[in-house]
């Protein structure tokens, strides 16, 4: 029997009886507390707060959400309300108790469009609330996990590649890559500009010498719910490394109802490349009904390569490899105010070589179209292991957030330098045949937070929350040699860079709403932290043995303020002013061996961004419509950035920059087959003062980021042979960026050129399994997705990743 909310008997007679002698009750207006959130959530709220009991079917409203009601209503109001965005319909059995089911569509088309194209409420927490979107008073995106799965999306550059505005710099392929939103970037980051977070836990370091800035977390999509992204800097509620906005993963949580499943089966083809087979499987286990549950999923991807290697370390197909993982959720909820969930994720992500192919100045192939010519292999390998707990406990005035985390990260990198290096140390006297570098980084992390939020109320809302981080971090570097006939030559450099940070935070939010829908929003977050480093260096090009012992500490003060003013029930005006930083840190000092003298300063200080944004948000044409728009204007100051020194790179604070945009996103359903939208960014980004350790002159376009950049997509619901399908389109266009800076000769300047992309989707569900059909790219183009300049300072060429070509694939799922 399925699971079902019901009233017992005696409450049933109850409430006949009184709707027969009172039904004017239920018509008078009561005021409605219910917060947004877990549609199943919001309806216990409501029959506690109207003294109506609802029958229910739990599998009709689990997954669902509601945006909630804060206002006064009549009971029926409220609840149609709450139901608002969903399939659901109420009607009276004949005991006039209150029922509320799903209403069987008239025909298959209005099935699909049910469950494929519906523009309903949908829910995030980017303001550590649960709320709709539409009431954030910034700009969010929400990219859907099955969504996510239909496309064909095995990487981040493919999850966030239809988001205008947003760069993934690859720097070699999956795993190690560098996020950039709204164009804050410098291209080659010292610590991250996008925070990362996976449910409610920081991921990755906040220091510079554990290489966050170049390995953003790139998870498995597998029982992903959803990916948020919050545009602008986001330093107040989520801290260090947020200053350009945050990326979060959030993952599905456990079901204490019901016993469910699904195998996932997937293959392609890429023209040029070698097959790609993928393998899921999730379980979901209810241990106690209602009060625990416990799920499973794990993935196996085998990802074919698509670049060849030609010269001494030469292959076909050299970039291929494996990813896999696994996650165990368990959750535990023994009452209504109650909830632990304990989650343990694992991933490892292995690659034969890097994805880049060598490149001219000039924008030409130098071997040929996705060649790279190699001396030395550059096989990698990323692993990360992630436990996580989240207590929760609602007091009636506040929820109390306890979120714990431990994370450990593991990487090898093996890059080949000889085009650059060779004919530097020929130069010198010295003739070898090739001159690999190799990096190992550990980073063991914890993180503790302590959270408390008020209920919702329609006047005062707050926030107050207490961060604790402590990080260890070792990485270890060494350039190698080979001689000419192959066998080893002599070591040129080695470092090993310990490191260790500590991070303490305060923050909090107060939110007041007036009447006639103004609500105004200020915030604070201090942040202390404390770093120490020892440095060992040694080999020929770093002019011997050293040894450096170095210490660091900084407080860094962020704030926010927002207006959120409601037009109406459906369109609201906003306006937010935010703050943003990375944190300074000990340098990574080199002394002269001629004088001993440090090579640069022994610290380096943070770097600051303010951020002014205006807004507009509305859900039209009873809510077929959504349309979102935002103007944007970023002063940022004292950029980190890498400056080579004798070859080796150590960090500065160079010069300032401003960054000012417009985007724009719309979503129409204009009837029951089709769903059109498309997004839209402008985004001028520029030095406004000279960055000298940079070699860049104020004027000069920042790294990474296109003038302009949109996504259109289309797709149209049908039935076939009386099962959902669904066929769409995405077209994409990305304008010309920069890789380095003009004129400088730390970081050459390599213009990536536009391109305009076309995937296609289509799509069958026949309940007991669905098939899911992907073509990305489908008229091969060799988009340049991110640029290198390792060796092109050195006059060797500069090092380009690209695009999958054109690729075909489908994936069958098999729930149960």
């Amino acid at each position: 029997m399925n699971p079902m909310t019901r009233l017992n008997p005696m409450a049933r007679l109850a409430l006949s009886c009184a709707l027969l002698v009172g039904a004017a009750v239920q018509a008078q207006p009561r005021s409605f507390d219910i917060a947004a959130g877990e549609l199943k959530a919001a309806l216990d709220a409501y029959a506690a707060q109207s003294g109506t009991q609802l029958i229910y079917k739990i599998e009709d409203v689990r997954g669902r959400s509601s945006k909630g009601l804060k206002r006064s209503a009549s009971a029926e109001d409220a609840l149609l309300q709450l139901l608002e965005g969903t399939p659901l319909s109420v009607r009276r059995d004949v005991s006039g108790a209150v029922v509320i089911f799903v209403e069987p569509p008239p025909n298959p088309e209005k099935r699909v469009q049910d469950e494929v194209s519906t523009l309903g409420t949908v829910v995030v927490s980017a303001s550590r609330r649960r709320e709709p979107v539409r009431e954030v008073p910034m700009q969010v995106n929400v990219i859907g996990g099955e969504r996510l799965n239909r496309d064909g999306a095995s990487s981040l550059s493919d999850y966030l590649a239809n988001e205008a505005g947003i760069d993934v710099k690859s720097s070699g392929g999956a795993g190690v890559g560098a996020v950039s939103i709204r164009g804050v970037s410098t291209g080659a980051q010292t610590i991250a500009t996008v925070g990362i977070y996976v449910d409610d836990v920081a991921f990755g370091t906040s220091g510079p010498y554990a290489n966050g800035g170049q390995m953003a977390l790139d998870m498995g999509s597998l029982d992903l719910h959803h990916i948020e992204v919050l545009r602008g800097p986001q330093g107040t509620l989520y801290g260090a490394g947020a200053m350009g906005g945050l990326l979060k993963y959030v993952t599905n949580e456990p079901d204490t109802y019901e016993l469910s499943g699904k195998l996932s089966l997937g293959s392609s083809t890429t023209r040029g490349g070698r097959a790609s087979h993928a393998l899921g499987a999730v379980v979901n286990v209810p241990l106690k009904e209602d009060v625990a549950g416990l799920r499973v999923s794990a993935f196996d991807d085998r990802v074919g390569g698509s670049i060849d290697t030609v010269g001494p370390a030469g292959r076909a197909d050299s970039d291929g490899g494996n990813t896999h993982g696994a996650r165990v959720s368990l959750l535990v909820a023994p009452g209504n105010r109650l909830k632990l969930r304990l989650t343990g994720t694992t991933q490892q992500i292995s690659r034969d070589g890097t994805d880049f192919v060598d490149y001219e100045v000039s924008g030409r192939p130098v071997e040929g179209d996705r060649l790279r010519r190699l001396r030395a292999a550059e096989p990698y390998r990323v692993k990360i292991d992630l436990l996580s707990a989240d207590l929760e406990y609602d007091f009636g005035w506040a929820r109390f957030n306890a979120i714990g985390s431990k994370q450990r990260i593991r990487s090898e990198l093996n890059l080949d330098l000889s085009a650059g290096y060779l004919p530097l140390l020929q130069s010198l006297g010295l003739s070898l045949g090739s001159t690999p570098v190799s990096n190992a980084l550990a980073l063991d992390k914890s993180t503790q937070e302590l959270r408390l939020t008020s209920k919702g109320d329609k006047q005062l809302e707050w926030l107050a929350g207490l961060y604790i981080d402590h990080e260890r971090s070792d990485n270890q570097q060494a350039v190698t040699s080979s001689l000419p006939d192959g066998t080893p030559g002599p070591l040129l450099a080695t470092a090993a860079l310990p490191a260790e940070y500590r991070e303490l935070a305060l923050y909090g939010d107060l939110t007041w709403k007036f009447e006639h829908g103004l609500a105004l929003t200020g915030g604070l977050r201090v942040a202390r932290n404390k770093q120490h480093y020892v440095q060992h260096s040694d080999g020929l090009m770093l002019g011997g043995a050293q040894s450096i012992d170095a210490n660091s500490s900084d407080t860094s003060r962020t704030w926010l303020l927002t207006a959120r003013y409601a037009l109406d029930a459906r369109s609201d005006l906003y306006a937010r002013a935010a703050t943003g930083y990375r944190p300074g840190g000990p340098n990574a000092v080199l002394r002269s061996a001629t004088t001993g003298e440090p090579l640069a300063p022994p610290t380096f200080q943070p770097d600051t961004l303010t951020s002014v944004e205006a807004g507009y948000k509305a859900d039209l044409l009873d809510k077929r419509l959504s349309l979102e728009a935002a103007l944007f204007d970023i002063r940022w100051k004292d950029l980190q950035q890498f400056m080579p020194v004798n070859g080796v790179s150590v960090i500065v604070n160079a010069g300032a920059a401003h960054v000012r945009g417009a985007e724009l996103a719309a979503s129409w359903r204009p009837d029951e087959h089709w769903t059109l939208a498309g997004n839209a960014a402008l985004i001028d980004a520029k030095l406004s003062e000279d960055a000298p350790g940079l070699g860049a002159a104020a004027g000069a376009r920042l790294p990474s980021s296109a003038r302009f950049a949109a996504t259109l997509s289309a797709s149209y619901a049908f039935a076939l042979a009386g099962y959902p399908s669904y066929l769409g389109l995405t077209q994409r266009y990305v304008g010309q960026r920069n890789a380095g800076f003009e004129g400088s000769a730390a970081m050459p300047l390599y213009r990536m050129p536009a391109y305009a992309m076309t995937d296609l989707q289509a799509g069958i569900d026949f309940k007991r399994a669905s098939l899911a059909l992907f073509v990305r790219n489908l008229f091969d183009k060799p988009a340049q997705l991110g640029s290198i300049s390792a060796v092109q300072a050195l006059g060797g060429p500069a090092w380009v990743s690209l695009a999958r070509p054109r690729t075909l694939g489908a994936t069958l799922t098999l729930p149960f």
